[in-house]
Order: structure tokens, then sequence, then C-alpha cells
């Protein structure tokens, strides 16, 4: 896997795992942009389409931040981004169906807490599909 060419939106309003995640991403190789709002995440989506830079290979979304609903940012994210993927993350449990239905195989969740190896293959097997096609 090229990790240097995918970029990762990772949005959560907690600051220290928004820094250690981006980190860990990081060391792994991967380009990541973080986000500590909704809409913060929603703009730097909506910029990374016009711009000259390729657009997310996954946006790694906290499920339960104030703002925009997380299904509510997903779908627009999924609707924007034809091979965009999602990875939802929670520490509670939430439905991903409706999302799931909506974009098969391009939606999955991460329960929280979760060790830096458990985000990384988890983002690696939301990639593997659309890197197969690559």
């Amino acid at each position: 896997m090229n990790t240097a060419a995918t970029r990762v939106l990772l949005v959560d309003d907690e600051p220290s795992l928004l820094k250690m995640v981006s980190a860990y991403l990081g060391r792994l190789g991967y380009a990541v942009t973080t986000a500590n709002t909704t809409e913060k995440a929603w703009a730097e989506m909506e910029s990374s389409l016009a711009g000259p830079n390729s657009v997310y290979a996954v946006a790694v979304l906290d499920a339960t931040m104030p703002g925009l609903p997380m299904r509510e940012l997903a779908e627009r994210m999924l609707k924007a981004c034809g091979s965009l993927r999602i990875l939802t993350s929670s520490g509670y449990p939430i439905d991903i169906g409706p999302l799931e239905k909506a974009a098969p195989g391009r939606v999955a969740f991460l329960h929280k807490p979760f060790t830096g190896e458990m985000l990384a293959t988890a983002v690696r097997r939301i990639l593997a599909p659309q890197e197969e096609n690559v």
C-alpha cells in the first residue's frame, strides 16, 4: 500500500485524541488533515474537491460531536466524493446501517477506545477495495 499518496481527514472534537491519532497515522505515511468541528470538516472536504490536491481517500469521523450530525456529514461527504471511504468512531454503539446501505463497502465503524494498530487495520481494511482498483 502506498500510504504517502493517501489523504486522511481526521475529525474529532477532542484535541488530545486528534493530536495522537494524527501523529500515529502520519508515522505510518498517511497525509493527515485534522478538523475539530463538523463545519470545518465539511469546509475542508469541499476545498479538497475544488483544489489542485487530490481528494481524501478516507474520513475518520467521531460520531458524537456537536454541530452537524455525523450521519448528515457522512452523507454529504459520500455524495460529494464517489471514492471517499468513511470510518466512524464512537465509544457508544451507533447504527451505521443507513450509511452502509447508501454507500455499500464505503462505510465502517471502529469502537472507542482503540489502539493505534486497531485504527491502522481499520483504515487499511476500508481502503483495500479502493486500492485494488488503482
